[in-house]
């Protein structure tokens, strides 16, 4: 269905809005994420790209979805979808060699485990990314604080979410 004239200009009147807000919890998020760790930041961005591309189908499949949404039920390595050095060259705009050898550094650390898709953080790792509780509750206010930041502004959000 196709929105009204009105409701095209109300959304782009509001584009430079939503953008700031979502740069404003982009770098709160990465901020808290490189405050957490003590890891080079492009080390960290591919890891978290990594778990980000082993959870898709989970994130896709709503029973998943739900079933590994609690802070205590960790994504078990056998569910997780691996992900390829060169889609993550692709994604970052980086060459291959220096995705490839960050990544065989981060296998030697425990973090990455190769399997036949690719790419896993593995749940076992001693670093606990993908389940480190503190950053995921500083997240979830990050969240909140957006969600309502951008309700404030007029944004109406999807469900009245």
């Amino acid at each position: 269905m196709v929105g009204t004239a009105k409701d095209e200009d109300i959304a782009a009147d509001l584009i430079r809005t939503v953008s700031r807000h979502s740069l404003a919890y982009m770098l709160c998020a990465a901020s808290e994420m490189f405050r957490h760790y003590d890891f080079d930041p492009l080390d960290l961005m591919i890891i978290h790209a990594v778990l980000n591309a082993n959870v898709l189908k989970i994130m896709k499949n709503p029973e998943l979805d739900r079933q590994f949404g609690s802070i205590q039920a960790v994504e078990p390595d056998k569910i997780k979808q691996g992900v390829s050095r060169a889609a993550l060259s692709r994604f970052f705009g980086l060459p291959i060699e220096t995705v490839r050898r960050r990544a065989d550094r981060l296998k030697k650390q425990g973090i990455f485990r190769e399997t036949d898709q690719g790419l896993i953080v593995t749940e076992a790792n001693q670093f606990k990314f993908g389940n480190n509780h503190e950053l995921q509750r500083t997240n979830m206010l990050l969240v909140r604080k957006f969600l309502r930041d951008l309700t404030e502004a007029g944004v109406e959000l999807p469900g009245g979410i």
